[in-house]
């Protein structure tokens, strides 16, 4: 276990402290790193923003925020008071040069007052189109020029394409050196997509199955209820290809997908992930239509209310042709998955909340029971992310009775029964930044490698915008169009819905 008290005093300066991703996200689990006693025994938090605040306000404002987004609420006001003595509110503008130069003087006078110079934490919790800015004025005044105290955290979009995540590492490497650059993909820090790695590399009966010869296919899907809400003119410039499928699938694909390594060292692990992402199919503007589909919500209902279409959203054009689904077939050039189809999909307004892994197991190859190999359900191991935290082995097992007959059965690990306090996956991976641990964030050449993969998608779409685009309803589960893409193969979407998960929990499933 890491001994905090000897990390040397922590300086993190958050750019953009009084927005969304703040006050939803980190705020609460740098409180919930506190309460835990997993922060330096010196740190400061500096929040920076444009409006004018006290620091008495601003905490304030931390305070309310707290009670309402983390998963530990204020019990003791004299914790949270321990806790809020650690913040400091800067007025700061971004473009202007003073900014920068008070920065400058309050980290030096904190310097002094800890009696040695403090490990600094950027996090940029701003518009892409900041980041170049901040970099240049960080750069300018030797903020950060301890590659080994000094690191920076960019939150995604990481460009837009490969040639804007080309410029935008080439501007990084300016001021940081790769070592000190930490690109955030927060499902990396969710606790089931860490324990892919501890399943698959920490037991002997599963790692030998990994692979062609058992395997016939994996499905990952990221599936969200809620539609683009407020964000509508943000998602006319992403949409679900941009937004998900390059970053968060691309990510978890990797976990499934990645050689052993040979230590838990953090380029050891990402070297194996970048194999994989350049193992990818690439592929080519002919076959765009074949191996992808994308759709936009029309209207719907969601647990019975109705719910507007995409077209309908505020900041959406009435023509957009933006997708908020995509579902595609991926396959990787490598022995140990060469033929396997690997299947992604995602979208907005779909039937439930579900974030899940499927390997579905090859099938046997003769049944000695006589309704034959069509009665026989695939074995399948489901890693379920989110809402449900679980891992689930399918498999065949004899009825009770006095007939020799099969029926389908579940061996479950369910996370909350072990706990019900997990981690929020942003304090995993701040605490990782804290101790300087890179593991679970991106590398420049996995990103751009991840743009690569998805560029001439991205460029068919874009030269004929109605391209493979569906309609699906709100509340459903996709278009029909993402079923066939499946079913080519004799496959199908398995969607183990958290819905169905209760009901067998409660003895009503299988």
């Amino acid at each position: 276990m890491n001994n905090f008290n000897t990390i040397k005093p922590t300086i993190i300066l958050i750019f953009g402290a009084t927005g969304d991703l703040a006050k939803r996200k980190l705020f609460p689990a740098f409180y919930n790193l506190y309460l835990d006693g997993r922060m330096p025994e010196k740190f400061e938090i500096i929040a920076l923003g444009r409006a004018e605040n006290s620091d008495d306000q601003f905490r304030s404002y931390v305070s309310d925020n707290l009670n309402t987004f983390s998963r530990n609420k204020i019990v003791s006001q004299e914790k949270f008071l321990q806790f809020a003595s650690h913040i400091t509110y800067l007025k700061n503008d971004i473009d202007e040069d003073e900014s920068y130069l008070v920065l400058q003087k309050y980290l030096d006078s904190r310097d002094s007052t800890f009696g040695e110079r403090a490990n600094r934490l950027f996090y940029l919790s701003i518009a892409p189109s900041f980041i170049a800015t901040i970099s240049k004025n960080i750069n300018k005044l030797g903020l950060a020029a301890n590659p080994e105290q000094d690191r920076i955290i960019i939150e995604k979009p990481f460009g837009y394409n490969k040639s804007s995540a080309i410029q935008l590492n080439e501007l990084l490497s300016q001021t940081f050196k790769e070592e000190q650059i930490y690109r955030i993909d927060h499902y990396l820090g969710k606790e089931t997509v860490q324990n892919i790695l501890a399943f698959r590399f920490g037991n002997s009966m599963f790692e030998p199955l990994w692979n062609r010869t058992y395997i016939d296919s994996v499905q990952i899907t990221v599936a969200e209820e809620v539609g683009v809400e407020d964000r509508g003119g943000f998602y006319e410039d992403a949409g679900a290809l941009k937004d998900m499928i390059q970053n968060h699938l691309m990510q978890i694909l990797t976990m499934v997908a990645m050689e052993a390594p040979t230590s838990l060292q953090s380029d050891e692990i990402r070297n194996r992930k970048a194999d994989v992402l350049k193992a990818i199919r690439r592929i080519t503007p002919e076959e765009v239509a074949h191996y992808t589909v994308r759709g936009q919500y029309d209207h719907g209902a969601i647990k019975g209310k109705p719910v507007p279409g995409y077209i309908q959203e505020k900041g959406v054009a009435k023509n957009s042709t933006t997708e908020t689904f995509v579902a595609m077939k991926f396959y990787l050039d490598n022995w140990r998955w060469q033929g396997v189809p690997f299947y992604v999909r995602t979208g907005k307004r779909m039937q439930e909340k579900q974030s899940s892994i499927v390997i579905q197991f090859r099938p046997v190859p003769h049944s000695t029971f006589s309704f034959g190999k069509e009665g026989m359900m695939p074995n399948r191991l489901i890693i379920n992310i989110q809402p449900a935290m679980d891992i689930r082995l399918q498999f065949m097992t004899k009825k009770p009775g006095l007939s020799l007959s099969l029926k389908p059965a579940e061996m479950v690990f369910d996370y909350f029964s072990c706990s019900n306090q997990t981690p929020e996956a942003y304090e995993t991976l701040l605490l990782d930044a804290i101790l300087g641990d890179p593991t679970l964030f991106m590398r420049s050449d996995q990103v751009e490698e991840a743009w690569d993969v998805v560029t001439t998608i991205q460029e068919a779409w874009e030269n004929d915008k109605s391209l493979n685009l569906h309609k699906y309803e709100a509340g459903s589960w996709g278009p029909e169009a993402a079923d066939a893409l499946l079913a080519r193969q004799g496959h199908a979407w398995i969607s183990n819905t958290y819905n169905e998960i209760k009901e067998e929990a409660d003895g009503n499933y299988f």
